[in-house]
């Protein structure tokens, strides 16, 4: 096998709610790959694209990898966070000199945060039933 024929990737998993997102980077122009749509199309919101790509303008790598994610689960918000941290984990993958950048901006810590389930007999997680005391 030649130099030309290993192809370099490096993989990450994001978890956010109920969202799941498997990445993968390569070297390249910055092409991407959201299953099989661009980041534009599947993330119409701008503030969205913003929250994904937090872990390359941290790491000043905007364009330098060429990625590729199968994302499943939850909604649009859930989703972009899971691809942000999937990505900041194949970043890590790549170049270990990058944990102190993304660990400052808080992008290697997953997010706990998900929905509380709802109680027995009562109309939600929180919410109690109106008290009548006669």
């Amino acid at each position: 096998m030649t130099v030309a024929q290993i192809e370099l990737r490096w993989q990450g998993l994001g978890r956010r709610k109920t969202s799941v997102a498997r990445v993968t980077l390569t070297p390249g122009s910055g092409k991407w790959n959201i299953n099989g749509r661009t980041l534009g199309d599947y993330f119409p919101r701008r503030s969205l694209i913003q929250h994904i790509q937090q872990s390359f303008t941290a790491t000043d790598t905007l364009g330098a990898f060429d990625v590729r994610a199968l994302v499943n689960g939850g909604g649009l918000t859930g989703q972009a966070g899971a691809l942000r941290l999937g990505i900041a984990r194949a970043l890590l993958a790549a170049d270990e000199t990058h944990r102190k950048k993304l660990r400052e901006h808080g992008l290697l810590t997953r997010d706990p945060r998900a929905v509380e389930r709802k109680k027995p007999g009562q109309p939600g997680a929180r919410k109690r039933f109106q008290f009548s005391k006669r």
